[in-house]
């Protein structure tokens, strides 16, 4: 063989074993995923699942950490500021396509952070308490306007995304329906079970489920991509009417900007691999979310559709926050 063929070759051979090399060096310790809420709900769950899967796809240890605040920022956060290239976060995309137009992000979304995945859509169920007779949401709208501010909609709090539906909903159905905003879901549910208000928005979820079924709440109306399997004959807010209020909440993974793009592909593409998996989807099911997927470039796109849309709703209903 010539030399200069026999060291073309070795020179193709080594840049090959390079490259599979840098490909295999991340990770090179346990990853760590930062779950932006507190233990014990869905995204922890699902968190905790997706861990399981990943741990030994990367052939490392995934560890699962609960820093919850600020409705997402906090965790987010601390995932901005990390430097050890093996942590990242698990949140909504509300602390990055929502807080900063109210002026309460602790980070720069567009600088601080780099979107991965998209893991999961979680809906939110439009609910009639026992303070209120209406059957479906026509009948809740028509109560609404006979007497307007008498229907009150609790909310998990000042801008959150079932205020954001809600303000949708009056604008489109030229009602007025008095805010009840709440500091978490928690009591939200409590009161909302001794009927201090007439309808709530909140994520699905299997407890939810559990009081719909046992007759304490009746659903309205789903924000969703489609109906819910759980509420077959319940229409999502676009089926009645009302698309610009069909709202969802969209989690996702999140990186420290500067990740190298090898290391978000790798982590992408074993996500994806993830949510294939039928235990996984089982386990998204089981709290009525719908696994997404897909590219870190189609979940950064999303990102910024709907900070768009939050933006024109926060300006039109000059929603402030204190």
């Amino acid at each position: 063989m010539h030399p200069n063929r026999r060291q073309a070759l070795a020179a193709l051979a080594l840049s090959a074993t390079g490259a599979a090399w840098a490909q295999a060096a991340w990770p090179t310790r346990p990853v760590r995923i930062v779950v932006a809420y507190p233990p014990g709900g869905v995204s922890d769950a699902v968190a905790r699942s997706l861990a399981d899967r990943l741990g030994p796809a990367l052939g490392q240890s995934v560890i699962v950490e609960n820093k919850a605040g600020a409705s997402g920022s906090i965790g987010l956060d601390a995932v901005a500021k990390s430097t050890d290239g093996h942590t990242f976060g698990f949140a909504a995309i509300s602390p990055v396509a929502l807080n900063p137009h109210l002026g309460k992000s602790p980070f720069d979304p567009q600088k601080d952070l780099v979107p991965v995945v998209g893991v999961m859509d979680s809906p939110v169920l439009l609910l009639a308490t026992s303070a209120t007779q209406a059957k479906d949401l026509r009948e809740l709208l028509a109560a609404a306007r006979a007497k307007p501010g008498s229907i009150r909609w609790a909310t998990s709090g000042p801008a959150s995304l079932g205020h954001l539906m809600l303000e949708q909903l009056k604008a489109a159905a030229k009602v007025d329906i008095s805010h009840i905003p709440y500091k978490g879901g928690g009591q939200q549910i409590n009161d909302a079970l001794s009927g201090q208000f007439e309808v709530l928005s909140v994520n699905a979820g299997g407890a939810i489920t559990q009081h719909v079924k046992a007759g304490k709440f009746r659903v309205l109306a789903v924000g969703a991509p489609a109906r819910l399997d759980p509420f077959p004959d319940v229409p999502t807010l676009a089926e009645a009417g009302y698309p610009a209020a069909n709202l969802s909440s969209v989690f996702g993974l999140f990186a420290p900007a500067g990740t190298p793009a090898t290391v978000v592909e790798k982590l992408n593409a074993e996500v994806n691999r993830a949510l294939a998996n039928a235990d996984v989807r089982a386990r998204l099911a089981a709290g009525d979310n719908v696994p997404t997927g897909g590219t870190a470039a189609a979940f950064a796109r999303l990102i910024a559709q709907e900070s768009a849309n939050n933006a024109r709703i926060i300006k039109a209903a000059n929603i402030q926050v204190d």
